[in-house]
């Protein structure tokens, strides 16, 4: 229950970030369990994003395999850019596209200090 309500304060904040940028922003419903829809969907005028959020004091983030297809297809499917928005414990969110994970045998991952290198901020995704 600890990482739900870790998650979902997250993801709670991620919403207000965007939503001070000026954007309309969707926290999907049970998107941690249905698996096949990012957890949050961002809107602005011309400019639409998905967000798979991750929020891990950890060396790697890391989305299962059946999950990362499922939203390659979504991505596909729709046309919204689809990113990994990972919070890093004292160092604040961190953004990857999925085409940037590493895949291994049972997922696509990314370690901090790759993450970290590419600097990818909120303020870089942000149009």
């Amino acid at each position: 229950m600890a990482n739900y309500v870790k998650g979902a304060r997250s993801e709670r904040e991620l919403i207000r970030l965007f939503s001070e940028k000026g954007y309309s922003v969707i926290r999907a419903a049970g998107s941690g369990v249905a698996g096949g829809c990012p957890d949050l969907l961002a809107f602005r005028r011309g400019a639409q994003y998905a967000f798979e959020c991750k929020a891990w004091n950890a060396e790697r983030v890391a989305i299962d395999r059946r999950h990362y297809l499922a939203l390659r297809a979504w991505e596909e499917n729709t046309g919204i850019t689809t990113m990994v928005a990972w919070k890093i414990d004292r160092i604040g969110w961190h953004f990857i596209y999925l085409s940037e994970l590493e895949e291994n045998p049972g997922s696509h991952s990314l370690s901090r200090k790759r993450a970290v290198e590419m600097g990818r901020k909120i303020d870089s995704v942000l149009r």
